[in-house]
């Protein structure tokens, strides 16, 4: 039977992505997305990309995880749907077989499995945000999108009984760890409120699972997403200045920005600014799909987090003088001082990511490139139509 999942804040970079590889392996999907910061037409590119078949399974609702009436309505209507189709016509087969004497049993046996049907399978929650420098200046924005988005979110999944969840978590949670590559089981010491955000809510999906055995929920940690689909038909595209590397030196090469300010030049690294693990969005869909295969496949999953990252530390300057190679285009780079809430160097250990879901990342840093310049030189100016002059 089709699996039918619920992914929040699927309009935005890493959803969208994800939502393609969920509905080539052959899942139904309902994205839920506020549109804070990603816009309806990389919805509407994806059912491009799909197929008008395979759009069919896909479905977009406007809305705000915070706002328990959205959720509410989402998930009744997600249990609601095949009933409304053919309610009529199962109860008048049931009633012509069934005798009076056993009818209102079978009739409410009959409306349990309709229900069990309907609902959403799964959840992959994404919706948040998720800039460190941010964070700093607008903690109580972090709080309340990060944290009550998501404790709403599994209030209204504990009560339409939907137990298994794929959560989009992060390396911040491991702050500036003593040693690196970072491994799972290390200290955990967020250094910014994006970071605690993170933390806190892998700590309350511990608790529900602890609290409720039923609960099946994989915390996959993910460090440094970049790239685009190969189409160059999908990618990142941050409202404003970006906030992340790649967006900014993007813009950067199509002359949307002058130049690319490195944050960070006196970093105790081989050049000088921060290191980190940059993964090839694509790997990271693929994760996510993996890791949800493995919720319908194995019982005992319990509550676990998961580094998917490449295993390699790259650093910023490295970055930019392989987009440069990629693109053909010179980055003027100015070094500014380092950001708050920064680390200093931070990647990741991939032997659990291999072990139990059986994935790895299949791309590098040429790659990721490469189809980074490709969506930038197709998208200049990402979804949005260039201004006019």
């Amino acid at each position: 039977m089709t699996k039918s999942i619920l992914v929040t804040g699927g309009a935005g970079f890493i959803g969208t992505h994800t939502v393609v590889q969920l509905l080539n392996q052959g899942f139904k999907v309902t994205i839920i997305d506020n549109l804070d910061n990603s816009v309806e037409e990389a919805v509407h590119r994806v059912r491009d990309l799909v197929g008008p078949q395979l759009s069919l399974n896909l479905q977009f609702h406007l809305g705000d995880i915070r706002n328990k009436e959205d959720l509410e309505k989402l998930f009744s209507q997600s249990k609601l749907i095949l009933t409304q189709m053919v309610l009529g016509m199962i109860y008048d087969v049931i009633d012509s077989i069934i005798p009076k004497t056993d009818f209102i049993f079978v009739w409410h046996f009959v409306l349990v499995q309709l229900y069990v049907l309907c609902r959403f399978d799964a959840v992959i929650h994404f919706a948040g945000l998720k800039a460190v420098g941010e964070s700093m200046a607008f903690p109580f924005r972090y709080f309340d999108n990060n944290l009550i988005g998501s404790i709403t979110l599994y209030q209204v999944m504990a009560k339409y009984n939907c137990k298994k969840l794929v959560f989009s978590s992060s390396s911040t949670v491991y702050g500036q760890p003593k040693i690196i590559p970072c491994v799972e089981d290390f200290e955990l010491k967020a250094m910014n409120p994006y970071g605690r955000t993170k933390l806190f809510l892998e700590e309350i999906a511990r608790d529900i699972q602890t609290a409720d055995p039923e609960w099946k929920i994989i915390l996959l940690r993910y460090f440094n997403p970049v790239g685009a689909h190969e189409s160059g038909k999908l990618g990142e595209d941050p409202l404003g200045i970006p906030n992340n590397l790649m967006p900014y030196i993007q813009q950067v090469a199509v002359g949307r920005l002058p130049e690319l300010n490195v944050y960070g030049h006196d970093y105790p690294t081989k050049d000088g600014s921060a290191v980190r693990d940059y993964i090839h969005v694509m790997d990271l869909a693929d994760g996510h799909v993996t890791a949800l295969q493995k919720l319908f496949t194995k019982e005992d999953i319990g509550c676990f987090a998961c580094n998917l990252g490449t295993g390699r530390g790259t650093s910023v300057l490295e970055m930019v003088t392989a987009f440069e190679k990629a693109s053909g285009k010179k980055i003027p780079v100015k070094l500014c001082p380092r950001r708050p809430g920064d680390a200093t160097e931070v990647y990741a250990s991939t032997d659990k990511a291999a072990r139990e879901l059986n994935w790895e990342a299949k791309y590098g840093i040429d790659e990721m490139c490469r189809d980074q310049w490709n969506w930038a030189r197709q998208n200049p100016w990402g979804y949005k139509k260039p201004p006019t002059k």
